[in-house]
């Protein structure tokens, strides 16, 4: 029996957990968290707000399911890593923003990181036993969102209600706006960085429409294994929460009688300058990665409420970068301040917009 503790139950890949788990008598929810909606009853253990890490302590769980939305979930991720305790991952963004931080804990901890996000989860397969030396690059894939094919001429004027009209999944809003602008494949670049090991030259994103191939690594060999499937966040939520074990799921197999095709493109930067401003913050290291999706998280909020355009979430992210020291973190509070300030330059930048 693994005893399941998940955070952001009532968001969407929480709802899909929560389908998992009960398909699944050798799971047991023990605790359950929200932003803000009630779930009383969920699980033996709830919580409303609050510090996530006081109910981690008080369930003591075998597996944390992190499905926090932003850089609220960093503390949790934490506790997890610094205690062995194994984490499936959806919060990308704490290990984005805290990645040196992270990934000294993990090492410290020894426990297992699973990743959730279809993307990584993929790569993970791919590469699960094979040895670093063999691995030439890791691909990942991006729907392009529903805006591929547009200009910034035709970005100028779109709506909220655009923006979250994705083509292929059914996500939250701040993760379906981070699609349409491409900021999402820059958090999971910066985030396969961490959880691979691969430095970002050896990184790359193509833009797939049908969401079929979630992840593509080339070996040195000439050979490359690619992950496919419909895309349906049960997949890598299942993976992650009965490994080893590959249990079953309601989604189908794959049907390749019906006839596929695999349509590959460039992504366009300059339509999409995300994607390019989250590598260099990558590349820069210390505490760019943590400006970055400060920056990200402050804009979206302001476009969905109607206070910024679509195209200056770019914009405001781009001079966050380009104001702060991006000087390491050498402790947890120091990677607070770097998220304070930058979220402060991000409301000043976006309120001139």
């Amino acid at each position: 029996m693994k005893r399941i503790a998940l955070l952001g139950a009532t968001g969407s890949i929480g709802r899909q957990a929560l389908e998992i788990i009960g398909a699944h008598p050798e799971l047991e929810l023990v605790a359950a968290a929200s932003g803000s909606q009630p779930i009383d009853g969920v699980a033996p253990l709830t919580q409303v707000g609050g510090d996530l890490t006081d109910l981690l302590e008080r369930a003591r769980p075998d597996v944390v399911l992190n499905a926090v939305v932003g850089f609220a979930g960093l503390p949790a991720t934490l506790w997890a890593l610094e205690r062995g305790i194994d984490l499936a991952l959806a919060n990308k963004e704490s290990l984005v923003a805290a990645g040196e931080l992270a990934t000294s804990a993990w090492q410290r901890g020894g426990g297992r990181l699973l990743p959730v996000d279809s993307e990584h989860s993929a790569a993970y397969q791919c590469l699960e036993s094979r040895e670093p030396g063999t691995v030439h690059s890791l691909v990942l894939t991006a729907s392009g969102g529903p805006f591929r094919g547009r200009s910034r001429e035709e970005l100028a004027d779109v709506t909220p209600a655009e923006a979250l009209a994705h083509p292929t999944w059914n996500m939250g809003p701040k993760i379906t706006i981070d699609s349409a602008t491409l900021a999402n494949k820059g958090l999971e670049l910066i985030e396969a960085h961490f959880l691979f090991g691969l430095e970002y030259e050896r990184l790359e994103v193509v833009v797939h429409p049908t969401s079929t191939v979630h992840a593509l690594v080339r070996f040195h060999d000439g050979a490359a294994l690619a992950h496919l499937g419909y895309p349906d966040m049960r997949v890598p939520i299942s993976f992650a929460l009965t490994y080893p074990e590959r249990t079953a799921t309601p989604v189908p197999p794959l049907d390749l009688s019906v006839g596929l095709t695999l349509e590959f493109e460039a992504p366009d930067l300059e339509t999409f300058p995300l994607l390019t401003l989250a590598r260099q913050a990558g590349k820069q290291a210390g505490t760019y990665p943590c400006a970055f999706n400060a920056a990200n998280e402050v804009a979206v909020a302001a476009f969905l409420e109607g206070r910024l355009p679509f195209l200056g979430i770019a914009e405001t992210v781009e001079e966050t970068l380009a104001s702060v020291d991006g000087a390491p973190a050498r402790e947890l509070s120091e990677l607070f301040e770097a998220d304070a300030e930058a979220r402060r330059l991000a409301e000043r930048t976006a309120a001139t917009a």
